[in-house]
């Protein structure tokens, strides 16, 4: 069967002339009819299974999303990444060059192993689109290409050139993508993050905690646990302790989590254990607590003799605050969505994206893809009928203007 493929109308739609104004209604009326058309899309790019670290398996949806930007008027390239899993940018030259540039940003990457489709079938049961990444974040990618594709149908050129990029990795921590993102956000005047949106009313995501990832390695005094306990200085003892301090950074008020998520050490119960070792985790609401925590756990002391304590680790995603920049976005798609007649709301979240990195670089509105829920769950689905509110809501903000300098 022949691949469905967005393509350009062979007849431009009455009243949708190059320079035409946006009409709010006309452009929601136009994604209310394609509805079918994007179920379509995202039941095929979700059965093009793409887990990470998987390139064999990426390759499939990075060609396909590469062709759907390409019959959309970019030039698509891949961005070498580890293992063949490569990024995906793409980019159209304006017709007067020189324009600002805005961020699309997404991921094709999902942390379901392939096969998954054989007990996670992809299919539409009461309204929703069940399957494993429609929600997080394949729903988002076929949004943002409808949005894409109802501007250049209406003739409708945006005052900041699209610039899209589709990152590989981003379920395991954007190690390879980070520096891509981070150069083509610097100069943009705004990064729109096609990450699901929060809760069944599809808030927008406007704060998002930073996360810092530590290891905490202890070392002791190796004995004889029966015969001469007394020489030796026990890691576990000591990392017992040590844990206790840690778990006291928590503030539940200020949004700062600090969790010990794994412990190993040890060699045999009739020896004093001479190693141990702490996987810890840290979430924070602002950079000034990002580095608050972050001397905490690298300034941790021995409260023992002959103990010696090492720490490696930081913060590597930094938080996405609500700066000035960000809130002022955030009300410009306020604004957008009331022209459009739809509800928007706001939240902050816990769980960090890429746009922790943009936020410091550009202004950036996360949360702008599909409403659903179920990330990472068996129960993974996307509203089908916000699909065209959604992507009419995305197509708004791009052409929304630039701010003046």
């Amino acid at each position: 069967m022949r691949a469905c493929r967005i393509e350009p109308p062979v007849t431009e739609p009455a009243g949708t002339a190059a320079g035409s104004p946006f009409r709010p209604a006309q452009m929601r009326a136009w994604f209310e009819t394609r509805r079918d058309e994007m179920v379509d899309l995202l039941m095929r790019l979700a059965r093009m299974e793409s887990p990470s670290r998987d390139g064999r398996a990426q390759g499939e949806i990075r060609e396909r999303l590469a062709g759907e930007l390409e019959a959309l008027g970019f030039a698509a390239e891949a961005i070498p990444g580890e293992e063949g899993c490569d990024h995906l940018r793409a980019t159209r030259a304006s017709p007067g060059g020189g324009r600002p540039t805005q961020l699309l940003l997404g991921h094709l990457d999902t942390v379901w192993p392939l096969g998954t489709v054989n007990h996670m079938p992809v299919e539409v049961r009461e309204g929703r689109l069940h399957g494993p990444g429609v929600f997080d974040m394949k729903g988002g990618l076929v949004q943002m290409l409808f949005a894409l594709r109802a501007l250049r149908e209406h003739g409708l050129e945006p005052p900041c050139d699209p610039v899209v990029l589709i990152n590989a990795d981003e379920e395991i921590g954007s190690r390879t993508s980070e520096p891509h993102i981070r150069a083509l956000a610097a100069p943009a005047e705004r990064v729109l993050v096609m990450e699901p949106a929060y809760g069944s009313h599809g808030h927008l995501k406007t704060a998002r905690k930073g996360i810092g990832s530590f290891t905490l390695t202890v070392r002791g005094v190796a004995s004889h646990a029966g015969l001469d306990p007394q020489a030796g200085v026990s890691a576990i003892h000591e990392l017992s302790r040590q844990i206790e301090a840690l778990f006291s950074l928590n503030d539940v008020e200020r949004g700062i989590t600090v969790n010990v998520g794994t412990i190993d050490g040890g060699m045999r119960p009739n020896v004093v254990a001479p190693l141990a070792v702490a996987q810890i985790e840290a979430r924070v609401m602002t950079a000034a607590d990002a580095e608050e925590i972050e001397r905490a756990i690298t300034g941790l002391m021995p409260t023992q003799d002959r103990i010696t304590l090492a720490v490696s680790g930081g913060f590597r995603r930094p938080p996405m605050e609500r700066t000035e920049a960000n809130r002022r976005l955030w009300r410009r798609a306020q604004e957008a969505a009331e022209l459009l007649g739809l509800p928007i709301g706001e939240a902050q979240v816990g769980g960090a994206s890429d746009g922790n990195f943009t936020s410091p670089l550009a202004a950036t509105l996360d949360g702008l893809g599909a409403v659903g829920d179920g990330a990472h769950a068996d129960h993974e689905h996307v509203v089908v009928d916000a699909m065209p509110q959604r992507a009419a809501l995305l197509a708004a903000l791009l052409m929304t203007p630039p701010e003046e300098r």
